[in-house]
């Protein structure tokens, strides 16, 4: 008779017995083995199970503030980082290229972008000659965009009137 055959056939318990045997598990018996795995089971179990007073609580005297809270939202560049965007702007402005950028970088803070012209100039209200650039800002892993507009002054400057977050139109 094949061996397929006599696997299959309901009588023939030694060979279920014989693979039960092979696995180790002769010793323990069908009903031994399913009680040990409901005992390991509960026994593992239990380490889910917490009590509220099993933990350390910490007192506000237990803080030592050398991990400083961050602000909530996209921190905004700072002060000095503007005025190193606001440099590039003059600066790109001032040579003119039509497709040029102009990196800039604050080594304090370690931010860093490029200043890019977006359009061609136009003339305010004033007369004055105006630009409008997008200005890039990353910092760590922190990457926003920033829209101004600048004018050139009679010395022929570029001042800048207006450097904010970008907000898509």
């Amino acid at each position: 008779m094949p061996a397929a055959k006599r696997v299959l056939q309901p009588n023939d318990c030694p060979v279920l017995y014989r693979a039960w045997e092979r696995a180790g598990l002769s010793v323990i018996r069908p009903a031994g083995a399913v009680t040990t795995i409901l005992i390991v089971g509960l026994c593992a179990s239990g380490c889910s199970l917490g009590r509220g007073d099993a933990f350390a609580k910490m007192r506000p005297e237990d803080f030592t503030g050398s991990i400083h809270a961050v602000p909530a939202g996209r921190p905004s560049p700072t002060d000095s980082d503007l005025a190193f965007a606001r440099t590039a702007a003059s600066d790109v402005l001032t040579k003119g290229d039509k497709d040029s950028s102009q990196p800039w970088e604050n080594p304090d803070t370690g931010a860093r972008g490029s200043v890019t012209p977006l359009a061609q100039a136009y003339s305010d209200e004033d007369g004055r000659t105006c630009r409008d650039f997008l200005a890039s800002y990353v910092n760590g892993k922190i990457e926003s965009w920033l829209q101004g507009a600048a004018c050139r002054t009679k010395r022929g400057r570029w001042e800048i009137h207006t450097l904010k977050p970008w907000k898509q139109s």
